[in-house]
């Protein structure tokens, strides 16, 4: 990676810790609008699939560490979602160069179920406040997560265009 990819990686690292920041502070919950998510995304389609993965890894526990959000249980399961989203998203636009909406509903669906993956091998270990199934169902996080997940399919595909046309992507 160049110094031009690096410096944009960190742009988004640095996004991913602020924005949750922000919504928090409007009262808007994590867990209801994923905020940490947009710029995960936006980095693997911008600037490429391994920055997109490196922001993804990154991101939930210096977030934890600085801020204590996510909560700590939460850490090795955005751990696994996240970097998926920016691996996914940078590999299936940049690289097989689908449609960005096709793009992003691929990473939305391979991260949330690394996620529910990683709820069933870490609730062997320790008690969470949800398992898999109730993390699908009704009233579960993927539900809870509904309004995150239209902001995603409404703001980042406009998003990229906009940096599309602006810039050569990285």
């Amino acid at each position: 990676m160049g110094p031009r990819r690096i410096a944009h990686t960190a742009l988004y690292l640095a996004i991913a810790l602020v924005l949750p920041i922000a919504f928090h502070q409007f009262g808007l919950g994590g867990r209801l609008f994923l905020p940490m998510h947009i710029p995960v995304l936006i980095c693997g389609f911008v600037v490429g699939a391994l920055p997109g993965m490196i922001v993804g890894l990154m991101a939930p526990l210096l977030s934890h560490l600085l801020t204590s959000m996510p909560p700590g249980y939460a850490v090795p399961l955005m751990t696994l979602e996240l970097p998926l989203y920016g691996l996914v998203a940078g590999l299936t636009y940049r690289r097989m160069k689908l449609n960005v909406y096709v793009s992003l509903i691929a990473a939305m669906i391979v991260g949330r179920l690394a996620f529910a993956l990683g709820l069933v091998i870490l609730g062997l270990f320790i008690e969470l406040p949800y398992g898999p199934l109730q993390f699908f169902a009704a009233g579960g996080a993927v539900v809870t997560g509904l309004p995150g997940i239209a902001i995603q399919l409404i703001l980042i595909p406009p998003i990229v265009a906009a940096i599309k046309g602006t810039m050569r992507l990285l």
